[in-house]
């Protein structure tokens, strides 16, 4: 697999890392004094002690216990404290007898998809009344010990956008937006995205919503990095979000990854990050074996945190982030799950229709990076994908210690503006 190829590749480098560093051990870094939403101003100063790395890497927990907060009819938590949705599990090509026993004990069938695209059939099962997924969980696994079940896990992008917490500027229209003699195509799986000047020339094809636009600030911004590369012409974006309270549900990402492989979509960004999840883990298992190429935000829970997915799937291309002096972003995942880092930190996005940009910071931001550098695979193709990722390897700027190590991975690709 990928990570085995470019473990072997820079063998040379020494021993890697640990997954979780000491304090002591992390890399010396520099925070910009941005407000992040709920947190509090963070100061440079601050961000070198525990506390400040504390408010940085806490971003996406305070997210997650303000929307328990606000959807507890929609919302539940798993034993690990994760978002799922309330009163629902998710069953992998469950069979006719285990069917016949979960009804038997009196739970329902919300709605049933087959992924063609991935050979996978997914049936979404409530719970009896009273009863949460958690309990649902483990009573379906008594019932049918050999099938595969799992929670609805909800999922959520992994960038720390400032766009509303610091200054909003306009560019000109004659500004060069990149992509005009662009050949590539690249999937986005993320929140929708609208009209804006930074996404013109690009073609783009949209899945998810019945069809509707939910714009959503960072699937815009993510989109606006990949087009600002010059190297994508057609945007297959799915928006799994659609402004709903369960926006961001796997059995929604999944059906967004069964797009991408009928498409035949070889190269997919995926700037968001949850729990392992079976659903998740199949959709993308049957993707990496057929050649396609996930790049995917390693996440910004910070340097101790145990691995998100999808990026420390194996076969997923994780990345990290850095600042313009090509330092790692202090609440950056560190790990075997990282392959490479690119520019994360005060970096230029589209923000608003239609002229609207702000400075962003996130992994989140970073993958689109790589992911530009991989469009030139036009169709799903496993020589071809190993063969460019072996190009990546030698055009990657090693960081940190000599060789891949499991702070930068292999190194910094191509700094974004």
């Amino acid at each position: 697999m990928w990570r085995k190829t470019l473990f072997i590749l820079l063998l040379a480098g020494g021993e890697t890392a640990p997954a979780q560093l000491p304090q002591a051990q992390l890399p010396q870094v520099q925070v910009p004094n941005v407000q992040l939403p709920g947190v509090g101003p963070v100061l440079p100063e601050a961000a070198r002690a525990v506390g400040g790395l504390r408010e940085l890497t806490g971003a996406r927990a305070l997210r997650v216990q303000r929307l328990f907060d606000e959807h507890r009819a929609e919302l539940d938590r798993d034993p690990r404290g994760e978002l799922v949705v309330r009163a629902e599990v998710i069953a992998i090509d469950i069979t006719p007898a285990a069917l016949d026993k979960a009804v038997a004990a009196k739970f329902s069938v919300l709605r049933t998809e087959e992924l063609a695209g991935l050979g996978v059939k997914i049936t979404i099962l409530q719970t009896p009344e009273g009863m949460s997924a958690s309990r649902g969980l483990k009573r379906l696994r008594k019932l049918d010990p050999e099938g595969t079940y799992d929670f609805n896990h909800v999922y959520l992008d992994s960038g720390i956008d400032v766009a509303e917490h610091s200054r909003q500027f306009r560019r000109a229209a004659s500004e060069p937006s990149g992509g005009a003699a662009a050949t590539g195509r690249v999937g986005l799986i993320d929140g929708g995205i609208g009209e804006h000047q930074a996404l013109e020339g690009l073609r783009v094809q949209r899945f998810g919503c019945q069809g509707a636009v939910v714009p959503s600030s960072h699937g815009l911004a993510v989109a606006s990095i990949l087009a600002s590369r010059g190297a994508v012409a057609d945007l297959f974006a799915a928006d799994v979000y659609c402004g709903e309270p369960t926006g961001g549900a796997v059995d929604a990402v999944a059906a967004a990854f069964g797009w991408m492989a009928r498409e035949k979509v070889a190269v997919i960004n995926v700037s968001l990050v949850g729990p392992r999840n079976a659903l998740l883990e199949r959709a993308v298992g049957a993707l990496v074996a057929r050649g396609h190429v996930i790049v995917a935000a390693v996440g910004n829970d910070g340097p101790a945190a145990a691995p998100l997915f999808p990026a420390s799937y194996e076969g997923v291309i994780g990345v990290t982030g850095v600042d313009a002096k090509h330092r790692v972003l202090i609440e950056a995942g560190r790990g075997k799950q990282v392959d490479f880092a690119a520019r994360g930190a005060d970096v230029s996005a589209a923000a608003a229709a239609p002229d609207r940009y702000a400075v962003v910071r996130g992994t989140s931001f970073a993958a689109p990076v790589v992911a530009s550098l991989l469009a030139e695979l036009r169709a799903p193709d496993v020589s071809q994908r190993e063969q460019l990722l072996g190009k990546l390897i030698a055009l990657a700027h090693d960081l940190g210690k000599p060789g891949r190590d499991d702070v930068y991975g292999a190194g910094e690709l191509a700094s974004a503006h």
